[in-house]
């Protein structure tokens, strides 16, 4: 019996095999590039660094190519927290700060030579100003690194002593679709 045991032992590990459920090996390190608003004139690029498996910090940076986009650029850094199963991957949501430049045209109040009037005129005007705001989004990543990535957001410019008038601007808008490798 004892003989007939250790046979079986034996041609079982001949035949069996094991399963393998590590994760992909990826780096802490990702650049990006935002697909989306390639498209429509805009070049968006970005650095994310992983923390850990549910965190990561990154920066991204937005510069019009074509003249008839009014933000001129825009500095964003920003603080991600991920739901998903593999390291920094999967749903997440965001917190970021923004430093934007925007060229906007506003309606202005002038007072005219009688009190009881004012002369409204349109002025064109370069402001610099920064914006808090929450974004979400999901991230998926390749085996060899490749990630692909969804995110939308948004924030509320603070500090310009135009957002007193009826700016287009008061609020900012962020997201795009972007594609990167990570290492």
């Amino acid at each position: 019996m004892k003989k007939l045991f250790i046979t079986g032992l034996l041609f079982a590990s001949i035949f069996g095999f094991g399963q393998n459920n590590t994760q992909p090996k990826t780096g802490k390190n990702e650049y990006k590039i935002n697909a989306f608003l390639l498209v429509f004139g805009a070049f968006d690029v970005g650095y994310e660094r992983v923390l850990n498996e549910e965190s990561a910090i990154g920066v991204s940076l937005f510069v019009p190519i074509i003249d008839d986009i009014q933000t001129k650029f825009m500095l964003t850094s920003y603080y991600r927290y991920y739901f998903g199963q593999k390291p920094a991957t999967g749903f997440y949501l965001e917190g970021f700060g923004s430093i934007n430049n925007i060229d906007d045209e506003i309606y202005v109040h002038t007072p005219n030579t009688d009190p009881a009037f004012y002369d409204y005129q349109y002025k064109r005007i370069n402001v610099t100003d920064f914006a808090f705001g929450i974004g979400l989004g999901g991230k998926w990543i390749s085996k060899k690194g490749v990630t692909f990535e969804i995110n939308t957001g948004f924030g509320r410019n603070l500090f310009s002593e135009y957002n007193k008038y009826d700016r287009d601007y008061e609020f900012i808008g962020r997201g795009g679709i972007s594609v990167g490798y990570r290492f």
